[in-house]
């Protein structure tokens, strides 16, 4: 085995204490360091001179050692090492804090070149605690690196440098030659090398490009493996064409919009396949998916199989069940609801009627997938909201039947080149049309000077007879927080709404005092709803026809879009008020979007231009391996290009075992297995 790959403690200054703090970073050995990307460079190849800096930002700036002062002692434990410096024109001084080594390398008389913030005024400047390289050293990109409290740059580097020199002598390339010609790639070794050591811009470009085509392939394969196994799997149910769901589309109190057919056609089809269905049904919010749905519920129980939904909160859960028992009792299908905060009589009579079969359709949390819930013939698994469950969750519902058909639902829209690298092991239906006679949420952005006149306009509404959502933005469920949520409660009770109900609802609450709120608001026994962003997934009420968000410059667009869509969800006009007195271009740029378009892909694309991959591909990636060097907003033309070569490749060779594709399997090995560690 190659140096590279074995404890990181193999290069020189890497003992036990340092190889703990790389365990930090997710580095164990030389060769994830190589893949430890910079997050930036320093550019030291365009100095400026000291009276052109711009004062308290960082700058480079070069000149001569003129004078070096002696130490001072300031204080115990602080002692500052001086030098004066001269640029050509003007003198200024470098100052270090406790950093004798940094000082002593800086020779009188010398050339060198200086990054870091600029403080002083006309007559005098300085510079504190800079990075520098000797003038002439051919170095034009340092890079700087993500760390962690006793980890530097320059031990990194160090370090970096080590394990470079391992690969160069014993140099490997895993991409196959004919990818490298056709898709005018740089070779592993070059781009490793000027990923962290650039010769020039254009050769960090080159190294940048080889690694992101790398990563993107790398994922691609093996999400197009996990496909393609899953289509040489046997279903355990497989179902009959002969039994239509026409009875059940012609029995809805609302005709299914063209896209929800499709999606049911779509379902039905792979629910006839011998393969079990691996399906994603992507839809805006207030698109029908839960209709669409309960067609696979039914035609799934006219086959004589169960099927189960789970959600990722008791509120949505009891959603689902009251929804899908409207949609299914009418055709005699038994619906059930499972959740953790039934009594354990009441949880296990539910279990005994599944096993027994006694119930078709049993909709619940993670509730539904502990291990002593038994299912009598379970053919059809739906998880809501796919960002907020793990892979090993869904896959534990899974086995709770035997290769039983699986349907995904999202209210996330995403842009479909991301939704092939998300979702690559899955089919796509998207529902890109809103029912009949919903009605666009007219939606205005304002400052919080017109904040009495948003109070006056939910008052209008809320004496008609209507309801509203004020939505706090919490971020971090921290008690000063939650107390700021608190507070504003009990002011616009006091102060703007004395007459009505208000209700508050955040995610510090337990399940069953979220669920009796969300209960007396879907009820009309609370007229205006302080919530936290939890509300963003939660129950219908159509009677709330308004929805204020304060310091809405905290939210990206697709969350405000999301929780936009808890108002318009009945006949009446419904409208929202973001409200922010953040000015800035950017902020500006985002809330005349969110105010302008309706369109939740739409919406998306922008927030991936606007934002980068964060929300969609950050945490909530859920089993996924993390993306550490494409940038899905920058990178969204290489997808296409990536694309074509893992279908090719898996085309031609499923499993890549043919010996060109060796070292292809197992950075695709590699990369899924760190993904679940």
């Amino acid at each position: 085995m190659t140096d590279l790959f074995r404890p990181i403690t193999v290069l020189k200054g890497v003992a036990k204490k340092r190889a703990e703090l790389y365990g930090k970073l997710g580095i164990s050995t030389p060769f994830d360091l190589l893949y430890h990307i910079p997050r930036n460079y320093i550019d030291y190849s365009c100095p400026v001179l000291i009276n052109e800096a711009a004062l308290n930002e960082n700058n480079v700036v070069a000149g001569t050692i003129v004078k070096k002062f002696p130490e001072q002692k300031i204080r115990q434990g602080l002692t500052l090492y001086k030098a004066v410096v001269n640029d050509g024109r003007n003198p200024f001084t470098v100052i270090f804090y406790n950093n004798v080594y940094a000082f002593d390398a800086l020779t009188e008389g010398e050339d060198y070149i200086f990054y870091g913030k600029v403080t002083g005024n006309l007559l005098s400047r300085e510079i504190n605690s800079p990075k520098y390289i000797p003038a002439g050293s051919g170095v034009t990109l340092k890079a700087v690196y993500h760390l962690t409290a006793g980890l530097t740059n320059t031990m990194v580097r160090t370090n970096i440098a080590d394990s470079l020199r391992i690969f160069e002598s014993e140099p490997f390339e895993f991409m196959p030659d004919y990818i490298i010609r056709e898709n005018g790639l740089c070779s592993l070794g070059y781009a490793l090398k000027n990923i962290h050591v650039p010769e020039s811009a254009e050769a960090m470009r080159a190294a940048r490009r080889r690694l992101a085509f790398d990563e993107l392939l790398n994922l691609q394969l093996g999400m197009r493996m996990l496909r393609h196994r899953n289509s040489d799997a046997k279903a355990g149910c497989v179902m009959d064409e002969k039994i239509s769901v026409d009875e059940f589309r012609d029995g809805l109190p609302f005709a299914m919009t063209g896209a929800q057919s499709r999606s049911v056609d779509d379902i039905v089809k792979d629910m006839c396949s011998s393969r079990p269905m691996n399906r994603l049904l992507q839809g805006d919010v207030g698109s029908g998916k839960t209709a669409v749905a309960a067609a696979a519920c039914y035609f799934a129980v006219k086959n004589s199989c169960q099927c189960a939904l789970m959600a990722p909160t008791e509120i949505l859960a009891s959603q689902h069940f009251r929804t899908l028992s409207g949609f299914l009792s009418p055709f005699g299908i038994r619906v059930c609801l499972l959740t953790g905060s039934m009594t354990a009589r009441q949880k296990n009579a539910v279990k005994s009627s599944i096993e027994l079969g006694e119930y078709d359709v049993i909709v619940g949390t993670h509730a539904v997938i502990q291990k002593d819930v038994v299912f009598r013939k379970l053919a059809l698994v739906i998880t809501d909201e796919q960002h907020r469950f793990g892979v090993a969750q869904r896959n534990a519902l899974a086995m709770k039947g035997e290769k039983p058909h699986k349907l995904v639902m999202s209210a996330t829209p995403i842009p479909r080149t991301l939704a092939m690298m998300i979702y690559g092991d899955l089919d796509i239906s998207i529902i890109n049309e809103l029912p009949k006679g919903r009605m666009p949420v007219e939606t205005y952005a304002v400052t919080g000077g017109y904040r009495e006149r948003a109070y006056a306009f939910i008052r209008k509404h809320v004496q008609e007879g209507r309801q509203a959502y004020i939505v706090c933005p919490v971020i971090e469920q921290s008690e000063t927080d939650l107390k700021s949520a608190v507070e504003y409660k009990e002011n616009i009770e006091l102060n703007h709404f004395p007459d009505y109900k208000v209700g508050l609802l955040h995610g510090r609450m337990t399940s069953a005092e979220k669920d009796e709120v969300m209960n007396d608001f879907k009820e009309g026994r609370v007229d205006i709803l302080v919530s936290t962003t939890v509300v963003e997934v939660g129950v219908d009420v159509p009677n709330a026809v308004v929805m204020m968000i304060e310091n809405s410059d905290r939210f990206g667009l697709s969350q405000l879009h999301q929780l936009r869509g808890r108002v318009g969800r009945g006949s009446e006009k419904s409208y929202c008020i973001l409200v922010t007195d953040n000015r800035s271009e950017e902020v500006k740029k985002r809330l005349k979007i969110i105010s302008s378009l309706t369109d939740g892909f739409r919406i998306s694309e922008e927030d991936l231009k606007l934002r980068g991959p964060g929300d969609f591909f950050g945490n909530r990636q859920h089993g996924l391996p993390a993306l550490k060097i494409a940038d899905l907003a920058t990178d969204s033309n290489m997808l296409s290009v990536v694309a074509e070569n893992a279908e090719r490749i898996i085309s031609e060779d499923p499993e890549l075992m043919n010996p060109e594709n060796q070292g292809l399997r197992s950075e695709v090995m590699r990369l899924f297995s760190a993904a679940h560690d």
